[in-house]
């Protein structure tokens, strides 16, 4: 008794189907976070590298990438969550970050001037 291998074509359109899924999903995330601009998650390497989170709102100085860089470069820590809310007509980064060591905690940073709190 043989075993029925697949025809080499399944492989091949599935490899090619997780590819172009992979492809849709990184365009959605680009394209959906800089719709809305009120809420982003930033997880993977990609993010770390800059890929994702470039939302920049009509009355910051500062994007939501920069601040998140700043963040990280000050706290030697990864930010895994980010997000942008109004207050009172201002514009703040809410940003969550996790050190080395598992601590997480939450920084706020002023869109319009920068300022970590």
């Amino acid at each position: 008794m043989t075993t029925r291998r697949p025809p080499r074509y399944l492989s091949r359109l599935l490899l090619a189907a997780a590819a172009l899924t992979a492809f849709a999903l990184a365009f959605a995330v680009t394209h959906s976070s800089a719709l809305s601009a009120q809420s982003i998650t930033i997880a993977g390497e990609a993010a770390h590298a800059g890929t994702a989170g470039n939302v920049v709102l009509a009355d910051s100085r500062i994007s939501m990438q920069q601040a998140v860089k700043m963040a990280e470069q000050r706290f030697k820590a990864r930010v895994v969550r980010a997000e942008s809310q109004d207050e009172g007509g201002k514009t703040v980064y809410v940003l969550k970050l996790l050190n080395d060591s598992g601590r997480v905690w939450t920084v706020r940073v002023d869109a319009a001037t920068g300022t970590v709190t």
